[in-house]
């Protein structure tokens, strides 16, 4: 049976970025940016490198910027066009989706990532989508997105990224048990959020991206508080599992993960990203070299 295909993104964008302040009181935290590009364009790149078509961003209070970033800018343009810098106008017209590519929901109130998803229910529609956490840089090639849509298409179900974390570190993430921990793709027999320390199924945590099937939203629809008195993404996937019996799978990613909600893993990516590029490896090994 043919699967169908993944051709939507949802983009939770409505933090407030409190952990960046002041920097974040008029900025969007997903704005800031690693080397030349913001934190959300990062992600997009990589949910478009996988194949998405139509990009979902959930938004709230002051983030028009993030909607006017995915727009052209006549005057900006122009004024490149005017003064001859063509490789500056090629890379933005290239960033730009296309017409009709992009949607964007509010989320009126700070209720949590199930609320935020909930939110995105009528734009996606009845069809699996992915879902892309803009704090979480996956740094990679291919990208992670593009390696779970393939196990998307070998299995069909839900899929989530995960990745190896300390055992004493499990009580800060949404933790997976898997059948296999050392395989790229293992089923999910178990997924708990923060759990107590000691009581962790394994050291396998959820690193912001995700798979999901549309049955999802009526799950969130009537989805009860969780941890930190918030609509919890993992207390309905748990039900999707065990009330619907829908698979889980998770895909483990190889790559570096950037946590750019905080400032020592927005520094990091920043540092990292620059030395993977021709342009400024060089110079920046050197300062870091004269820094240190």
């Amino acid at each position: 049976m043919t699967k169908p295909t993944i051709r939507k993104a949802v983009f939770p964008v409505a933090g407030l970025g409190t952990r960046f302040l002041p920097a974040t009181k008029a900025m969007p935290k997903e704005m800031l940016t690693v080397v030349d590009r913001p934190v959300i364009q990062h992600v997009v790149d990589e949910a478009r490198d996988a194949g998405i078509e139509h990009f979902i961003f959930v938004t709230g209070r002051n983030k028009g910027v993030i909607e006017d970033h995915f727009d052209s800018m006549y005057e900006l343009e122009h004024t490149l066009e005017q003064r001859g810098k063509t490789t500056e106008l090629s890379r933005l017209r290239e960033d730009l989706p296309g017409a009709g590519q992009t949607s964007f929901t509010r989320q009126q109130a700070p209720l949590g990532l199930g609320h935020a998803v909930w939110c995105a229910r009528e734009i996606v529609g009845n069809e699996p989508f992915a879902l892309l956490l803009p704090d979480m840089l996956h740094f990679d090639k291919p990208p992670c997105l593009g390696e779970m849509i393939d196990a998307y298409n070998q299995s069909g179900g839900n899929h989530i990224a995960v990745a190896p974390v300390s055992e004493d570190q499990t009580h800060q993430y949404g933790i997976v048990g898997v059948e296999d921990a050392s395989a790229k793709v293992s089923q999910i027999h178990a997924m708990v959020e923060k759990p107590a320390p000691g009581t962790a199924p394994s050291n396998l945590y959820i690193t912001g991206r995700y798979i999901l099937q549309p049955e999802i939203f009526d799950l969130l629809e009537n989805q009860e508080t969780g941890a930190g008195g918030e609509i919890q993404l993992t207390d309905a996937m748990i039900k999707l599992q065990s009330d619907l019996d829908q698979s889980f799978h998770a895909v483990r990613f190889d790559g570096q993960i950037y946590d750019c909600g905080s400032k020592v893993g927005f520094l990091t990516a920043n540092i990292a990203y620059a030395l993977a590029r021709e342009d400024l490896a060089d110079d920046v090994r050197a300062q870091i070299a004269s820094l240190l």
